[in-house]
């Protein structure tokens, strides 16, 4: 049975993951790994070695500290807004046109007042 550590470490490399518009396939091959490896992480069913959190915090463009945040909230309110967040990321993604996605995470930048990184 996979650490809930691991689980959670591989929750945020999918989310970043997602965040970043980067497939598992485009990971693996930033790491010279196959892509179900990267599928394990996010599970958790891998552990990932520091050496890799680091790898993977450098080709985000986040710090190594990012994997653990929300760690030690275990409240289902966290759980909820995380679920909800996790969906609209993911129909941000499922958007075909580049320029409406584009100008949805400006709108987003722009109310927010972060910038949200954007790779390949």
């Amino acid at each position: 049975m996979a650490h809930p550590v691991d689980v959670h470490v591989g929750q945020k490399l999918k989310q970043i993951r997602t965040l970043r518009r980067m497939s598992q396939t485009d990971v693996a091959n930033r790491l010279s790994l196959s892509f179900q490896q990267i599928q394990k992480y996010e599970i958790g069913s891998n552990r990932i070695a520091a050496s890799r959190l680091f790898e993977l915090a450098q080709i985000f463009d986040v710090s190594p500290a990012y994997f653990f945040e929300g760690l030690y909230d275990t409240s289902e309110e966290k759980s909820a807004k995380d679920d909800n967040c996790m969906e609209i990321v993911n129909a941000i993604a499922a958007i075909k046109d580049d320029t409406v996605k584009t100008r949805i995470v400006t709108f987003i930048e722009d109310v927010s007042g972060m910038t949200v990184a954007r790779h390949g």
